[in-house]
């Protein structure tokens, strides 16, 4: 191809995508095919000579189509947004066309200078305070678009384990580091995103899940006890991980209890996570649920959900770069310029190297839409979303459970009054079920208060009251019918639920769960405490030492674990040593400290705030250069 060709082309690509999303209401929500449809419909292998662009495209009609969910379709109410307004794809369509990869200054100075500007532009506009704005004077901060909330959670929690880590050599040198680390542990609620366990999987620590309130929200008296708890078990808080807006519900984290609770333990990170609700902050109506975030140490959100930027652009702040890039330098001979010690090099803020120039479509969209416009559309979405509230409130067969703050109504069929918690929780599946097979309306479950329930998300750019409307006369359509239905039909639907409930089990990956549901992860992973191997030539547990037990500075002590059981910790290595099903033939546990926690004793040992993680300073100096 050609750029004359291209030229044609590419205009026949706008028109294409144009013709798409206006036709969308045509189409299916979800495709009806089944796995690997695609791979009978395409040849084994690729072609040796170039083909007729016409009959790529062809293809895509006939091949590709068939097989997409239609994430912008008007019906389509699952996950959260996914952002995609004409000015952003014309950013992305730019990006691709200039082809820089900028994970350096030098390697293109206007992608990296641009992606600090507007970093500084959002944190301002959602109202972060100064010190995680990169040009308030003596602020350490700054921001970096990263490629997901996932890699955000995931750096976040590398750099606070390499600060623990630091902190730990210093007070004990002759430790050895895999020692020190199996001592940290991270906390978030049992609410916050699976990529907080996955990061934790990552980064070889422990994560302790704690129990939230009734509404969701982690509570400060909650991570107070679990911290102190493991601090006085010789293990060393070092990472919290809280939500705001999170994805089952979108609750809130109780930020203002939380913070003054991270500083009493001055080596814990705070990292608050508001992938989601974060573009809302743009209205100040929505900035109260900032309160606290002065404690943060780090904080991401993703315009690609509520504020229609493309995927992906996930920003993420942080008061203290040098404490992040610290842990990620990487920096050979063949990728140093004469400008690293004065300007940002992005590569030393996340996982890749390689950088695309995303920056360009979050400009055009500020650009072109303003803060003013923007917050039109946030608050279009939220009273599309308490409207749908409204119309389940006026049904007596339904309870909404949650409270609605943004665009999520979480609600359910309350079922009659003799049938039990599983019997409802099973209808529930049938209902929605049976809507997502119809391919009229597509949502996704979630669990809440440990009830099966429906998310309903305002999802469409350009939603309106008639969506809304279209939305729940089809719930209660299937609703009807499935309520009507004959009691035989409905105990051989039950039947059938739970054969492919079994069937799923079997098949259940060790990395993957339904929306923010403890329930379904993989039991050998989380163990509270993880199980006491019982193979031949098992050593006795280590009995507890006495407060009064001599011992020296740098001593190593085992102790049980005993975490409280409204909690639960997520041990990194479990997973490869047990099976689902608990075969014989599987390995018995090898590594000793997953039976017992390791503690490390220092000179005052006894005294409150005498933890090994314990430092004088919130802190460490920041290091002269990037």
């Amino acid at each position: 191809m050609d750029v004359d060709e291209f030229r044609v082309r590419g205009k026949e690509m706008v028109d294409y995508i144009c013709t798409y999303m206006n036709t969308l209401r045509k189409r299916r929500v979800t495709p009806s095919v089944e796995p690997g449809y695609l791979r009978g419909a395409l040849p084994s292998e690729a072609p040796m000579h170039p083909e007729p662009w016409d009959d790529v495209m062809g293809d895509i009609e006939s091949k590709i189509m068939p097989g997409v969910t239609h994430w912008q379709h008007p019906h389509f109410h699952a996950y959260f947004p996914a952002g995609n307004a004409y000015p952003s794809i014309l950013g992305d369509m730019l990006s691709a066309g200039i082809g820089c990869i900028g994970f350096s200054w030098a390697a293109s100075p206007a992608c990296t200078e641009l992606e600090v500007i507007m970093l500084d532009w959002m944190g301002k506009a959602i109202g972060l305070p100064p010190a995680f704005l990169p040009f308030e004077e003596g602020s350490k901060g700054g921001g970096v678009i990263e490629g997901s909330a996932s890699e955000c959670v995931l750096v976040s929690m590398l750099a606070a384990r390499a600060a623990g880590i630091k902190r730990l050599k210093h007070q004990f040198p002759t430790v050895d580091e895999g020692l020190l680390l199996s001592k940290l542990i991270a906390y978030c609620s049992k609410e916050a995103h699976s990529c907080v366990e996955k990061a934790a999987m990552i980064s070889f620590v422990k994560l302790r899940i704690l129990q939230p309130d009734e509404h969701g929200s982690l509570r400060g008296e909650t991570l107070k006890d679990a911290m102190e708890e493991d601090e006085e078990a010789g293990l060393v808080p070092f990472f919290v991980a809280t939500t705001l807006g999170t994805t089952s519900c979108c609750s809130f984290d109780n930020l203002p209890e939380i913070g003054p609770v991270v500083r009493k333990f001055p080596s814990v990170w705070l990292h608050v996570d508001a992938a989601y609700a974060g573009s809302s902050f743009l209205c100040p109506e929505h900035k109260y649920h900032l309160a606290g975030i002065e404690y943060a140490d780090s904080f991401n959100t993703n315009p690609n959900k509520l504020m229609l930027t493309a995927f992906d652009c996930s920003l993420l702040w942080v008061t203290n770069k040098y404490l992040l890039t610290s842990a990620l330098v990487v920096d050979p001979l063949y990728l140093q310029h004469c400008y690293d010690h004065t300007a940002i090099d992005y590569r030393h803020w996340g996982i890749p190297l390689s950088r695309r120039f995303r920056s360009l479509k979050l400009w055009f969209m500020l650009r072109s839409y303003g803060i003013s416009g923007l917050q039109k559309y946030v608050r279009r979405h939220c009273e599309l979303a308490k409207y749908f509230e409204q119309l389940v409130r006026k049904d007596s067969r339904f309870e909404v459970v949650n409270q609605v703050k943004l665009g999520l109504v979480c609600f359910r069929l309350l079922g009659s009054p003799d049938e039990n918690h599983e019997a409802v929780d099973e209808l529930n599946k049938k209902l929605l079920s049976t809507m997502n097979a119809s391919g009229k309306i597509h949502m996704v479950p979630a669990s809440v208060r440990d009830k099966y329930v429906i998310r309903f998300c305002v999802v469409y750019q350009h939603a309106t009251r008639e969506d809304i409307e279209y939305a729940w006369d089809t719930i209660t359509d299937f609703a009807t019918e499935l309520l009507e239905g004959p009691d035989k039909e409905r105990d051989l639907n039950e039947e059938r639920a739970r054969r492919h409930r079994a069937a799923l089990a079997h098949k259940r990956s060790f990395f993957v769960r339904m929306v923010s549901d403890p329930k379904i992860y993989n039991p050998a992973i989380n163990k509270t405490p993880p199980p006491i191997p019982t193979s031949p030539g098992t050593p006795p547990s280590v009995a507890p030492a006495s407060p009064d037990t001599p011992s020296e500075a740098g001593s190593i002590q085992l102790v049980p674990s005993t975490p409280k059981q409204s909690s639960w910790i997520s041990w990194p290595l479990a997973f490869f040593f047990q099976s689902v099903d608990h075969d014989a033939n599987d390995l018995p546990l090898r590594f000793r400290h997953l039976d017992t926690m390791v503690r490390l004793k220092s000179p005052n040992h006894g005294r409150r705030g005498s933890s090994p993680g314990a430092s004088p300073e919130r802190r460490a100096p920041s290091p002269s250069a990037n």
